[in-house]
């Protein structure tokens, strides 16, 4: 029988996960894209925490304008303003299963553009 689309994103999740662990020192920032939003965080595993977080649907960011990824670019950003002022500056990207590109790509590069390190 054929998978589902959200059956085969679920498999590759499981497979980079296997691989991509956030410890202190080298957090994970993990991905998590929806048809009108995109959420990213911040995630310590060994103790089970989260650092920060920042999503299209924070005050700041959903009252831009813009495309879905000019958005997710502003997340990115976002999301690393609060890692760097959290004190993380290194992180593990955890793509969630999804392509790397359009959102989780901008995303990603936004939070470079902002001063993480990955």
């Amino acid at each position: 029988m054929a998978l589902t689309k959200n059956q085969r994103r679920q498999r590759i999740k499981n497979r980079i996960r296997k691989i991509v662990s956030g410890t202190e020192a080298r957090p994970r920032l993990t991905v998590f894209r929806s048809n009108k939003e995109i959420y990213a965080q911040i995630v310590d595993d060994v103790n089970g925490t989260t650092i920060s977080a920042a999503s299209s649907r924070d005050k700041d960011i959903s009252s831009a304008k813009g495309t879905k990824s000019e958005i997710a670019t502003l997340v990115g950003k976002t999301i690393a303003e609060r890692a760097l002022k959290a004190g993380v500056e290194t992180i593990a990207f955890d793509r969630g299963g999804y392509l790397y590109h359009g959102r989780v790509k901008s995303l990603a590069e936004g939070a470079r553009e902002a001063g993480l390190k990955f």
